[in-house]
């Protein structure tokens, strides 16, 4: 049992690392596009990377943030913003190994978000929102900075869903008892969501109009009235029709 536990713990580092390398690079892409210098690479790296972990933390507010305790998570986001400064990333290979690394990551992220929060002594509500904030926090933080509306609110593909079936799966079997279970499920769900929304375009609805029913507009003052006069108009012989109901 305990070599299964430091297996599944080197399995979820390695899936961590790598999500914060590829969130990483995805940072310092989009600070390629505002045209930004390398300070900004670096910044927007790190927020990309480890953004999302370290709200965790601050709200857990269980000592320092993990990203900071352990150097390996600050030199992987560095790198990325590094790496993506001096490579542009055009290439449809290099993007799709991104793609895969960070859907990987979303429910990774989750996972680790929710196992956190229910050691901590919290329900399993709180559980699957610090899972979301895990997984999404970092792209939030990235595009607030670039002044941007943050890309998972709306008109783009499944990613906070994916997120938010991660954490839903990880509360119930880690409920049950089987976190390692929950962590594989999770990662490979998020994974597969993820990758299946870019793949056929599947968005959530960005609003809907809620037209009001017949029957509201019947307590409208106006409208009683004008049915009053309107009945009134017939019994007196005058439809609106008639050229002389006007009159």
């Amino acid at each position: 049992m305990n070599t299964e536990s430091e297996t599944l713990f080197e399995v979820i580092r390695f899936v961590d690392l790598a999500g914060v390398l590829a969130n990483a690079i995805l940072g310092g892409v989009a600070a390629r596009t505002a045209r930004l210098d390398i300070v900004g690479f670096v910044v927007l790296a790190i927020m990309s990377g480890l953004g999302g972990g370290m709200i965790r933390d601050t709200l857990l507010q269980q000592g320092s943030p993990a990203a900071l305790l352990d150097p390996a998570y600050l030199i992987f986001a560095i790198l990325g913003g590094v790496i993506a400064f001096f490579v542009t990333f055009n290439g449809r290979w290099t993007r799709r190994v991104l793609l895969l690394l960070d859907a990987l990551a979303v429910g990774c992220w989750a996972a680790v978000g929710v196992q956190k929060a229910l050691d901590a002594g919290l329900g399993w509500l709180s559980a699957i929102l610090l899972g979301m904030i895990t997984a999404v926090g970092g792209g939030m933080v990235r595009d607030i900075m670039l002044l941007k509306v943050p890309t998972i609110f709306g008109g783009n593909t499944l990613y906070a869903t994916s997120a938010l079936l991660a954490s839903v799966e990880m509360v119930i079997l880690s409920k049950l008892g089987f976190v390692a279970v929950g962590t594989g499920v999770a990662i490979l769900s998020g994974a597969a969501l993820s990758l299946l929304a870019k793949r056929y375009g599947w968005i959530l609805p960005t609003g809907y109009a809620l037209r009001i029913p017949g029957p509201i507009l019947l307590l409208n003052p106006r409208v009683w009235r004008q049915r009053r006069l309107d009945a009134r108009r017939a019994r007196n012989g005058i439809f609106p029709d008639d050229p002389g109901a006007s009159a």
